[in-house]
Protein backbone atom coordinates (compact mmCIF):
# COMPACT_ATOMS: atom_id res chain seq x y z
CA UNK A 1 0.00 0.00 0.00
CA UNK A 2 1.26 3.58 -1.19
CA UNK A 3 1.06 6.55 0.89
CA UNK A 4 -1.90 8.07 -1.02
CA UNK A 5 -3.67 4.68 -0.85
CA UNK A 6 -2.90 4.76 3.38
CA UNK A 7 -4.42 8.35 3.66
CA UNK A 8 -7.41 7.28 1.87
CA UNK A 9 -8.06 4.62 4.51
CA UNK A 10 -7.60 6.73 7.28
CA UNK A 11 -9.79 9.30 5.73
CA UNK A 12 -12.57 6.86 5.48
CA UNK A 13 -12.26 5.40 8.67
CA UNK A 14 -12.10 9.22 10.06
CA UNK A 15 -15.43 9.55 7.97
CA UNK A 16 -17.18 6.40 9.22
CA UNK A 17 -16.76 5.18 5.88
CA UNK A 18 -16.93 2.13 4.94
CA UNK A 19 -13.92 0.40 2.83
CA UNK A 20 -12.04 -2.33 1.30
CA UNK A 21 -8.87 -3.01 1.14
CA UNK A 22 -7.77 -5.38 -2.23
CA UNK A 23 -5.06 -6.99 -2.06
CA UNK A 24 -3.64 -9.19 -5.16
CA UNK A 25 -2.15 -11.92 -4.45
CA UNK A 26 0.65 -12.45 -6.88
CA UNK A 27 4.01 -11.87 -7.71
CA UNK A 28 5.42 -8.96 -10.15
CA UNK A 29 3.15 -6.34 -9.25
CA UNK A 30 4.35 -3.20 -8.21
CA UNK A 31 3.37 -2.22 -4.67
CA UNK A 32 0.37 0.31 -5.98
CA UNK A 33 -0.75 -1.83 -8.74
CA UNK A 34 -1.38 -4.65 -6.12
CA UNK A 35 -3.52 -2.91 -3.80
CA UNK A 36 -6.62 -0.43 -4.19
CA UNK A 37 -8.86 0.85 -1.46
CA UNK A 38 -12.75 1.10 -2.13
CA UNK A 39 -15.21 2.56 -1.03
CA UNK A 40 -19.41 0.59 -1.66
CA UNK A 41 -19.73 3.77 -4.16
CA UNK A 42 -16.59 3.02 -6.24
CA UNK A 43 -17.47 -0.37 -7.17
CA UNK A 44 -19.30 0.30 -9.94
CA UNK A 45 -18.65 -2.68 -12.91
CA UNK A 46 -15.69 -3.94 -11.81
CA UNK A 47 -15.35 -7.46 -12.45
CA UNK A 48 -15.44 -8.45 -8.78
CA UNK A 49 -17.88 -6.20 -7.78
CA UNK A 50 -20.26 -9.29 -6.73
CA UNK A 51 -17.63 -10.14 -4.15
CA UNK A 52 -16.86 -6.81 -3.11
CA UNK A 53 -20.41 -5.92 -2.57
CA UNK A 54 -20.65 -10.10 -0.83
CA UNK A 55 -17.55 -8.03 1.65
CA UNK A 56 -19.33 -5.08 2.68
CA UNK A 57 -22.48 -7.10 3.17
CA UNK A 58 -21.25 -9.52 5.37
CA UNK A 59 -18.00 -7.51 7.08
CA UNK A 60 -16.07 -10.61 6.97
CA UNK A 61 -12.62 -10.36 5.35
CA UNK A 62 -10.85 -13.30 3.48
CA UNK A 63 -9.62 -14.64 0.22
CA UNK A 64 -11.18 -14.83 -2.89
CA UNK A 65 -10.74 -16.04 -6.22
CA UNK A 66 -12.19 -13.54 -9.38
CA UNK A 67 -11.25 -15.12 -12.89
CA UNK A 68 -7.93 -17.67 -11.57
CA UNK A 69 -6.25 -15.09 -9.73
CA UNK A 70 -6.69 -14.66 -5.99
CA UNK A 71 -7.31 -11.63 -3.75
CA UNK A 72 -7.39 -11.20 0.03
CA UNK A 73 -10.05 -8.70 0.71
CA UNK A 74 -9.96 -6.86 4.53
CA UNK A 75 -12.81 -4.87 4.88
CA UNK A 76 -13.28 -2.02 7.53
CA UNK A 77 -17.04 -1.03 8.44
CA UNK A 78 -17.88 1.40 11.04
CA UNK A 79 -19.12 0.51 14.31
CA UNK A 80 -23.14 -0.01 13.91
CA UNK A 81 -24.85 2.51 16.06
CA UNK A 82 -28.51 1.81 17.54
CA UNK A 83 -29.84 4.88 18.51
CA UNK A 84 -33.54 4.79 20.61
CA UNK A 85 -35.76 6.61 21.39
CA UNK A 86 -37.89 6.32 24.71
CA UNK A 87 -36.43 4.78 27.90
CA UNK A 88 -39.16 2.12 28.25
CA UNK A 89 -39.23 -1.67 29.14
CA UNK A 90 -38.65 -2.73 25.70
CA UNK A 91 -35.62 -0.50 25.75
CA UNK A 92 -33.98 -2.37 28.65
CA UNK A 93 -34.27 -5.87 26.70
CA UNK A 94 -33.26 -4.38 23.41
CA UNK A 95 -30.07 -2.30 25.27
CA UNK A 96 -28.99 -5.49 26.69
CA UNK A 97 -29.25 -7.83 23.30
CA UNK A 98 -27.72 -5.00 21.30
CA UNK A 99 -24.68 -4.86 23.37
CA UNK A 100 -24.59 -8.80 22.81
CA UNK A 101 -24.75 -7.80 19.15
CA UNK A 102 -22.10 -5.55 19.15
CA UNK A 103 -24.16 -2.96 18.39
CA UNK A 104 -23.26 0.47 20.10
CA UNK A 105 -26.71 1.70 21.48
CA UNK A 106 -28.11 5.12 23.21
CA UNK A 107 -30.69 5.71 24.42
CA UNK A 108 -32.25 8.77 24.54
CA UNK A 109 -35.03 10.31 26.69
CA UNK A 110 -36.30 13.36 28.19
CA UNK A 111 -38.04 11.68 31.33
CA UNK A 112 -35.60 11.62 33.72
CA UNK A 113 -37.92 9.39 35.83
CA UNK A 114 -37.01 6.69 33.18
CA UNK A 115 -33.58 7.43 31.85
CA UNK A 116 -31.32 7.02 34.75
CA UNK A 117 -28.21 4.72 34.64
CA UNK A 118 -29.72 2.42 36.78
CA UNK A 119 -32.01 1.00 34.44
CA UNK A 120 -30.00 0.69 31.82
CA UNK A 121 -26.43 -0.20 32.95
CA UNK A 122 -23.63 -0.29 30.09
CA UNK A 123 -25.33 2.05 28.13
CA UNK A 124 -25.31 4.97 27.18
CA UNK A 125 -28.28 6.95 28.53
CA UNK A 126 -28.51 11.18 27.54
CA UNK A 127 -32.04 12.59 29.77
CA UNK A 128 -32.61 15.46 27.19
CA UNK A 129 -35.38 15.70 24.44
CA UNK A 130 -34.14 14.89 20.82
CA UNK A 131 -33.88 17.94 19.11
CA UNK A 132 -30.86 18.38 21.77
CA UNK A 133 -29.55 15.08 22.17
CA UNK A 134 -29.95 13.70 18.01
CA UNK A 135 -27.73 16.97 16.21
CA UNK A 136 -24.31 15.96 18.21
CA UNK A 137 -24.86 12.38 17.72
CA UNK A 138 -24.09 11.83 13.67
CA UNK A 139 -26.93 9.97 12.29
CA UNK A 140 -25.43 8.03 8.76
CA UNK A 141 -26.12 4.61 7.32
CA UNK A 142 -24.06 2.71 9.77
CA UNK A 143 -27.05 3.94 12.27
CA UNK A 144 -30.43 1.89 13.10
CA UNK A 145 -33.28 4.49 14.45
CA UNK A 146 -35.92 3.23 17.23
CA UNK A 147 -38.62 5.27 18.31
CA UNK A 148 -40.53 3.62 21.41
CA UNK A 149 -41.89 5.84 23.32
CA UNK A 150 -45.55 5.84 21.72
CA UNK A 151 -45.59 9.65 22.60
CA UNK A 152 -46.29 12.07 19.67
CA UNK A 153 -44.24 14.78 21.74
CA UNK A 154 -41.09 13.10 21.40
CA UNK A 155 -41.28 10.33 19.02
CA UNK A 156 -41.96 12.69 15.76
CA UNK A 157 -40.00 15.55 16.06
CA UNK A 158 -36.39 12.98 16.52
CA UNK A 159 -38.01 10.67 13.62
CA UNK A 160 -38.47 13.37 11.56
CA UNK A 161 -34.74 14.25 12.20
CA UNK A 162 -34.07 10.24 11.18
CA UNK A 163 -35.66 10.97 8.16
CA UNK A 164 -33.35 13.71 6.91
CA UNK A 165 -30.27 11.06 7.60
CA UNK A 166 -29.28 8.13 5.90
CA UNK A 167 -30.43 5.55 8.86
CA UNK A 168 -29.91 1.69 6.92
CA UNK A 169 -33.26 1.10 9.52
CA UNK A 170 -35.72 3.18 10.75
CA UNK A 171 -38.68 1.53 12.95
CA UNK A 172 -41.44 2.84 14.87
CA UNK A 173 -43.28 0.81 17.83
CA UNK A 174 -47.22 1.52 17.45
CA UNK A 175 -50.49 -0.48 15.85
CA UNK A 176 -51.20 0.09 11.99
CA UNK A 177 -54.05 2.39 13.22
CA UNK A 178 -51.22 4.32 15.17
CA UNK A 179 -48.91 4.75 12.44
CA UNK A 180 -51.44 6.11 10.24
CA UNK A 181 -52.20 8.84 12.50
CA UNK A 182 -48.55 9.06 12.79
CA UNK A 183 -48.07 9.35 9.07
CA UNK A 184 -50.94 11.98 8.88
CA UNK A 185 -49.02 13.81 11.53
CA UNK A 186 -45.81 14.12 10.00
CA UNK A 187 -47.24 14.60 6.57
CA UNK A 188 -48.41 17.66 7.79
CA UNK A 189 -45.04 18.54 8.80
CA UNK A 190 -44.09 18.32 5.17
CA UNK A 191 -41.96 15.17 5.18
CA UNK A 192 -42.21 13.64 1.44
CA UNK A 193 -44.20 10.31 1.23
CA UNK A 194 -40.81 8.75 0.04
CA UNK A 195 -39.45 9.28 3.32
CA UNK A 196 -42.07 8.42 5.28
CA UNK A 197 -42.10 5.36 2.89
CA UNK A 198 -38.65 4.19 4.77
CA UNK A 199 -40.37 3.62 8.32
CA UNK A 200 -40.81 0.32 9.78
CA UNK A 201 -44.17 -0.13 11.58
CA UNK A 202 -45.27 -1.94 13.38
CA UNK A 203 -41.94 -2.66 14.16
CA UNK A 204 -40.19 -5.52 13.94
CA UNK A 205 -40.35 -9.04 12.53
CA UNK A 206 -44.07 -10.47 12.89
CA UNK A 207 -43.40 -13.36 14.76
CA UNK A 208 -46.21 -13.06 17.28
CA UNK A 209 -44.02 -11.22 19.88
CA UNK A 210 -45.59 -9.91 23.05
CA UNK A 211 -43.78 -9.48 26.27
CA UNK A 212 -41.13 -6.41 26.41
CA UNK A 213 -38.10 -9.15 25.84
CA UNK A 214 -39.99 -10.38 22.57
CA UNK A 215 -40.75 -7.30 20.96
CA UNK A 216 -36.97 -6.52 21.71
CA UNK A 217 -36.28 -9.98 20.10
CA UNK A 218 -38.36 -9.09 16.97
CA UNK A 219 -36.50 -5.58 16.43
CA UNK A 220 -32.76 -6.70 17.06
CA UNK A 221 -34.12 -9.76 14.18
CA UNK A 222 -35.41 -6.91 11.80
CA UNK A 223 -32.85 -4.60 12.28
CA UNK A 224 -29.93 -7.51 11.75
CA UNK A 225 -31.78 -8.49 8.55
CA UNK A 226 -31.35 -4.86 7.27
CA UNK A 227 -28.15 -4.35 8.42
CA UNK A 228 -27.08 -7.70 6.14
CA UNK A 229 -29.59 -7.02 3.46
CA UNK A 230 -27.97 -8.20 -0.28
CA UNK A 231 -27.66 -5.03 -2.01
CA UNK A 232 -30.65 -6.26 -4.69
CA UNK A 233 -33.08 -6.33 -1.90
CA UNK A 234 -35.51 -3.65 -1.45
CA UNK A 235 -34.87 -1.49 1.50
CA UNK A 236 -37.20 0.51 4.23
CA UNK A 237 -40.05 -1.96 3.11
CA UNK A 238 -42.68 -2.24 6.46
CA UNK A 239 -43.01 -5.93 8.47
Amino acid sequence: MNLDQLAKLNRCLAARQAVVVVSALEEGLEPGDRVAVLTPDEIGARHDAEALHEAFRSGKSGMVEIAGRRFFLNVHLPPVKLVVIGAVHISQALAEMARLADLDCTIIDPRTAFATPERFPDTRVIAQWPDVALPPLGLDRYTAFVALTHDPKIDDGAILHALTKECFYLGALGSRKTHAKRLERLAATGAAPEALARIRAPIGLDIGAVSPAEIAVSILAEIIGAMRAKPSRAAGTSA
